[in-house]
């Protein structure tokens, strides 16, 4: 590889990243423009109870395809060298794309047609009856979604496959833009239909983007389905392990708006803006140190190198443990201010802050077990184990439902928050037993001992913010949260460069 070659693909991961970032920060500020037009209310209550049924059509039938079905597959075929034209690979592309689009046509068509009862029966029959009707309406709008967003994922699919990564990068970004839009400058005229309208449009978009970049590519359309075809039979025996895991994590969604939508107005947009607030520092840690040791752990289980293996995974484990305790901490004590600087605006009121901040008081306890959980899939994935996850996936969804139905009379929707934190974590410690025969043990010594390094910087922490929040009472939310990052930050930092050296130096080298 030359120098030339280096600095091309340093450049590209570096847009790429960027972009990334824009797309966080996009979605960041669409949920501010969101809760500003709508607050916690019944109209953003039907509008994210509506997302379900396209959700989970999406999900089941392309989302488990993409990236552990379908781009191996794909790659292997554009990999033959007895193949110069590469007509596998796009016979491929072409039965997969079909077939794709036949599946989650025929079943958004058959959703759009028993709307009103899903609506009544699963999604949220503790709505009324008008709300169940705006509900059924814009989940019939928004059933065009996952067509497109289908397809466009088997061309990110063969454009990653390719090694271009620019377009589809830039693919979520122009669809968080839309909905962005769409909520400036159509929600004031046309309410909730106007997010419902910026959500298709930014499918479009997710899709278009990509489209001159296929195009280079010369691709090989064929009107196929190719049922008989070896590879196309190989993306369906690699998606039914993924498929399931997915469709259990769907169903916790569909309880949850289930439930939620018996518990008053406002109940499941409260639900839904703790769970994106708790999913912000899960998604900047655990998600980056997942991808960025998903290669080596990969390497290493090809090798056999179980010890090397171990390592990397009780390393990275370490680092989760390490970054993500403080983040726990830190979102629990200084949620409210956090709520209120990008929340607490227009529609959402001082009422929708304090049901957001109960909801989110119960996912931050769940903060450890969902970034833990990143990482160590991520090794039974490396290890070719991919039912593992899947089987224990379904017990904590039975776990999640279960608990649901107990905690939902007293703890109201913080309930199904704690149900789900409760069967996450149950889920992750089970997998951390599961992998250990696997591995010849997970070093759970130096597991604990980094456990008990870390305790002692976050309880300090825990008590310099009680200090200060008592302290800034009074003071406006964007100081407090500036201030309590810094304080808080700094004591932890402070503990970390004391005791946490062996454990983070892993991660600062990657």
């Amino acid at each position: 590889m030359t120098i030339a070659t280096r600095r091309q693909m340093a450049r590209s991961a570096g847009l790429v990243s960027v972009l990334f970032a824009a797309s966080r920060l996009l979605g960041l500020l669409r949920e501010v423009v969101i809760a500003a037009r709508f607050g916690a209310g019944a109209e953003l209550d039907a509008y994210l109870a509506a997302f379900r049924v396209p959700d989970m059509i999406f999900f089941l039938v392309a989302g488990g395809a993409l990236a552990s079905a379908f781009i191996p597959t794909f790659t292997a075929c554009l990999a033959r060298e007895d193949d110069p034209r590469r007509a596998a690979a796009w016979r491929l592309a072409s039965s997969v794309a079909n077939l794709m689009l036949l599946a989650s046509t025929a079943l958004a068509i058959v959703a759009a047609l028993l709307a009103r009862p899903l609506v009544a029966t699963l999604i949220a029959p503790g709505f009324g009856p008008e709300q169940q009707a705006l509900t059924a309406q814009l989940m019939t709008l928004m059933l065009l979604a996952p067509i497109i967003f289908g397809l466009s994922g088997i061309v990110m699919g063969i454009l990653n496959s390719f090694q271009h990564f620019l377009a589809p990068a830039l693919a979520p970004v122009l669809y968080n833009l839309l909905i962005l839009l769409s909520a400036w400058f159509l929600a004031p005229q046309m309410g909730v239909y106007g997010l419902a309208i910026g959500v298709v449009a930014g499918a479009l978009a997710h899709l278009l983007v990509q489209l001159p970049a296929l195009l280079r590519r010369r691709p090989l359309y064929s009107f196929i389905l190719g049922l008989d075809n070896p590879d196309v039979r190989e993306v369906g025996r690699l998606m039914g392990p993924r498929v399931l895991g997915l469709a259990a994590v769907q169903i916790n969604f569909l309880v949850s708006a289930n439930l939620a939508s018996r518990l008053g107005a406002g109940s499941i947009s409260a639900l839904n803006y703790a769970w994106l607030l708790m999913l912000l520092p899960q998604g900047i840690i655990a998600q980056g140190i997942a991808t960025a040791i998903f290669p080596t752990l990969s390497a290493q289980a090809a090798r056999g190198q179980t010890a090397a293996l171990r390592s990397t995974l009780n390393a990275a484990l370490r680092a989760v443990l390490w970054l993500t305790m403080p983040a726990a901490v830190g979102l629990l004590l200084l949620r409210t201010p956090v709520i209120q600087l990008f929340l607490q605006r227009g529609q959402f009121t001082a009422d929708s802050t304090a049901m957001t901040a109960y909801a989110l008081a119960f996912f931050t306890f769940g903060l450890v077990a969902h970034s833990l959980l990143e990482v160590i899939t991520r090794a039974f994935y490396a290890l070719h184990d991919t039912w593992t996850p899947v089987k224990i996936g379904i017990g904590a969804m039975v776990l999640n439902l279960v608990l649901s139905l107990l905690l939902l009379r007293p703890l109201s929707f913080g309930g199904l928050a704690l149900a789900n934190t409760i069967a996450t974590t149950a889920e992750t410690l089970v997998l951390l037993w599961l992998i250990r025969p696997q591995l010849a043990g997970l070093g759970g010594r130096r597991l604990l001992a980094s456990l008990g390094r870390a305790l002692p910087g976050t309880l300090a922490m825990a008590g310099a913010l009680l200090l200060f929040l008592n302290l800034a009472a009074n003071w406006p939310s964007w100081l407090v949260v500036g201030g309590g990052i810094l304080l808080g930050g700094a004591v932890y930092a402070a503990f970390a460069l004391l005791l946490g050296r062996n454990d983070l130096q892993p991660l600062l080298r990657r």
